[in-house]
């Protein structure tokens, strides 16, 4: 079953979704980031060609030739992406098809749009049986 993970109290929420992917491409997972709002996928991708400063995050959006082998990849449509083993949420509602995920990260911010929607879908997760690991970002760093 989907394991899911929540990062909250992020003071910016895209910072945080790079470091996350960084974290889980160099564990050899292979991430979907789920970036419904045209805007927000193309200022996550151009902050993970400079996130980390020292190092190169092989990342592209869903269209590109290279997508099936990129490791990470970021779409507007959660069934775009091929097999991955993981999701990385950044819509404001769950995601298409996530139980399809091994597992699922949700990051919400301060904003309060943002918490009342975490909310929504924290119990969507959460009234389905799936086990949920939270994490305070005002408590503990984002690893």
């Amino acid at each position: 079953m989907t394991t899911i993970d929540f990062y909250f109290n992020a003071d910016d929420r895209l910072q945080v979704a790079c470091r996350l992917a960084t974290k889980a491409w160099a564990a050899g997972q292979r991430v979907l980031i789920f970036a419904p709002q045209a805007e927000l996928a193309q200022r996550l991708d151009r902050m993970l060609w400079t996130s980390p400063a020292i190092a190169f995050v092989p990342h592209c959006m869903a269209g590109d030739a290279h997508a099936a082998e990129t490791p990470i990849v970021i779409a507007a449509d959660a069934a775009a992406a091929g097999a991955r083993e993981m999701l990385l949420n950044l819509g404001a509602e769950c995601a298409p098809s996530f139980e399809r995920y091994a597992r699922v990260l949700e990051v919400v911010s301060r904003d309060a749009a943002e918490r009342r929607q975490g909310r929504e879908r924290y119990a969507h997760y959460r009234d389905r049986g799936y086990a949920i690991a939270n994490h305070d970002l005002a408590r503990e760093s984002v690893p």
